[in-house]
């Protein structure tokens, strides 16, 4: 029980961290931590590559902290993707008020079905509530899901333990310019 606080706690402070990358080293890192968690995706359900292929655009959000104990929130850093290549970063934040305990890590995986989507992300009109919308990425999952509202939105590799059942939502802020 200590160890899920810990994190929680831990996840909480990192919601003042998600600023996405501000030097080239941390822009080449991040590109490195998003091609080994596209390759986690890839290798655990081979039928992602429908969305990697067949959308206009993709958010990577490798390693997100999230935590809460009644109040929670969650942050990470991604790159964007338009066809089939860098095109900027973007940095996640999430609110949440319910019932939760924990914390938790993971990759979070938005595929935009049209331009449209993708430019309502671009100029920070895109925002979901995560929990009603994300797709645990198991085995099959790309085959048997589509896209809702032109965004389809999955959850990759997990660590830790969360119990939620709250209400909130996400928030990002995108920036252009690709890893080079």
């Amino acid at each position: 029980m200590k160890r899920i606080i810990a994190l929680a706690a831990l996840s909480l402070v990192l919601i003042g961290c998600a600023s996405g990358p501000k030097t080239e080293e941390q822009q080449k890192d991040l590109s490195t931590e998003v091609r080994a968690a596209v390759d986690r995706l890839k290798l655990r359900d081979p039928s992602m590559d429908k969305f990697f292929a067949g959308s206009s655009g993709y958010v990577v959000l490798p390693s997100v902290g999230k935590g809460g104990l009644i109040f929670g929130g969650a942050a990470g850093n991604g790159e964007v993707f338009s066809g089939g290549r860098s095109i900027g970063f973007c940095s996640m934040n999430q609110g949440s008020v319910g019932a939760q305990i924990g914390g938790q890590v993971f990759d979070e995986f938005i595929f935009f079905k049209d331009q449209s989507a993708l430019n309502q992300f671009k100029n920070g009109t895109f925002q979901f509530a995560a929990q009603a919308s994300a797709v645990m990425a198991t085995s099959g999952a790309g085959a048997a899901n589509d896209y809702q509202n032109g965004v389809a939105v999955f959850i990759g590799s997990s660590t830790g333990a969360m119990l939620d059942a709250s209400i909130g939502g996400q928030q990002f802020d995108f920036r252009a310019g690709g890893a080079k």
